[in-house]
């Protein structure tokens, strides 16, 4: 039968692949890649050279397609999600079906963890409900944004007796949830920090972690929310595309 794997890989250093990762990248005969555009040509390439540095037996093959585009105009979000995972979805099926022999492994390399913050789950399971294309899979996990974000600013996550939130900018533009002191945010592309009651907040900002590019910044949030926007702006303004994730904690309790 089919097998595919759901491989992370990190979040842009090739050393944060794990030993499991590497074992299951050496059983890969086929390699998926979603092209994303010539601004993020880099995730492309990045795949590819981690692909180059662990692979022993270099008779693999490596297929690319388009990435459908997701409709940011609609005015409701999830719908949109929904139907882009659905494109997706009929992509993946056909990469699969044609593309992968009957004995064969296949593989899709995850940016971070498979689990946080990306739909390749959700869109296998759907093909799987279809039940058009047999095969069996297995997800391997891999270093997150989040965990990379701690160990470069050498804090750790939880504090004694505290509970950790992690959301989206979208949401957090909605407030700070209550008797949370400790923040996770991802997928922010308007910086929702610079909206919310500011006092007594530390920030600890980290883009484009684990790469040559990588810019981290901490400190009050009230201090440094412009300087991050500003940053961040730049950067993104330079490469074309941008990765971050910050926490937010209120500095009073520790």
């Amino acid at each position: 039968m089919r097998k595919v794997f759901v491989i992370g890989i990190g979040v842009g250093n090739p050393d944060y692949v794990t030993v499991q990762a590497i074992n299951a990248l050496n059983e890969v005969d086929v390699f998926f890649v979603m092209d994303k555009g010539r601004e993020k040509e880099d995730l492309v390439r990045l795949r590819k050279e981690i692909c180059e540095r662990y692979i022993k037996d270099k008779s693999y093959r490596t297929i690319e397609t388009i990435d459908p585009p997701r409709d940011r105009t609609a005015s409701s979000y999830e719908p949109a999600v929904r139907a882009w995972h659905e494109q997706r979805a009929g992509i993946y099926e056909r990469l699969i079906g044609q593309e992968l022999g009957e004995n064969e492994c296949g593989a899709f390399l995850v940016w971070g963890d498979p689990s946080l913050y990306d739909g390749t789950l959700r869109i296998i399971d759907r093909i799987i409900e279809r039940g058009t294309v047999a095969f069996e899979y297995q997800v391997i996990p891999g270093i997150s944004a989040i965990q990379a974000l701690a160990a470069k600013h050498k804090i750790a996550l939880n504090r004694i007796g505290r509970s950790i939130h992690i959301t989206t900018g979208r949401k957090l533009a909605e407030g700070l949830p209550n008797n949370i002191d400790d923040v996770i945010v991802m997928l922010d592309a308007d910086c929702a920090f610079k909206a919310i009651d500011n006092t007594g907040i530390d920030i600890y900002w980290g883009a484009y972690i684990g790469t040559e590019d990588e810019i981290l910044v901490a400190g009050s949030l009230r201090e440094r929310m412009h300087d991050i926007a500003r940053m961040r702006a730049q950067a993104k303004g330079r490469k074309g595309w941008i990765m971050d994730t910050y926490l937010l904690r209120r500095s009073k309790q520790q």
